[in-house]
């Protein structure tokens, strides 16, 4: 697709392509030693700001609710989410780039083995406050409470605080939470996939949406997420299949 003027603007409009990088997801970013944003997410962006020929500014979050927000506002141009109907109301996402599994996490002594025996009354979820898996397992859970932790990174401290039955998120998070940990075990199947997208504010237009689309697949197609992925080290995770 020809980027054109009218594009360009509906893309960057005050010059500079403003990405809100969320932190609640160490997947996707992180902080280095010195404190500055890094990750496959910020890798990504600075590519779509290269491509558009404009500078990049990061808009830091530590949750999704919150990155959702920030771009629905337009407080910032593009975003990484999770792609959720709930979220598309506001949000023109691509297709995915990455495809990041759920798991639920349990103690030891747990009676649940199964992922269909977490849906019982009498037992509490927790998850990341606005995260996909909240979003999905708040329309999938019909009988099982959910317990909504301030972000996905205080999820497991959360859980154990609590005394929650069940902690719900991403596998590598629940991973490195209770790795200096005993008593604890992920059930043996993801009860979820979450399809990790870029994403405009819906006002911005369709054209700047199939733009972001396109960066999207050439990015996949290039190599460009695979070798972010090496680059930060990033494991348990595939890139998504071209669309």
């Amino acid at each position: 697709m020809t980027l054109d003027s009218t594009l360009l603007a509906a893309l960057a409009p005050t010059g500079v392509l403003r990405a809100c990088i969320n932190l609640g997801n160490p997947i996707l970013a992180g902080l280095d030693a010195q404190s500055k944003p890094v990750g496959i997410s910020v890798d990504l962006a600075g590519a779509l700001a290269k491509r558009l020929g404009v500078e990049l500014s990061l808009v830091v979050v530590d949750a999704a609710g919150k990155s959702v927000e920030t771009v629905t506002n337009e407080q910032a141009d593009v975003g990484f989410f999770a792609i959720d109907p709930r979220r598309a109301a506001t949000i023109g996402f691509t297709v995915p780039y990455l495809l990041i599994e759920g798991y639920y996490l349990v103690r030891d002594a747990s009676p649940v083995t199964t992922n269909a025996e977490v849906d019982q009354a009498g037992t509490r979820v927790v998850v990341g406050k606005g995260s996909a898996y909240d979003l999905f397992l708040t329309r999938e859970l019909k009988h099982a409470e959910i317990v909504r932790a301030p972000t996905s990174p205080t999820v497991v401290k959360t859980f154990i605080d609590t005394g929650c039955e069940v902690a719900a998120g991403v596998k590598q998070q629940l991973e490195h939470d209770v790795a200096a940990l005993t008593g604890y075990r992920l059930l043996d199947e993801r009860f979820m996939v979450i399809r990790q997208a870029m994403g405009v504010p819906i006002t911005r237009g369709e054209a700047a949406a199939a733009y972001l689309k396109t960066f999207v697949e050439d990015m996949k197609r290039e190599g460009f997420v695979a070798d972010a992925m090496q680059r930060h080290s990033v494991t348990g995770v595939s890139v998504a299949p071209a669309a």
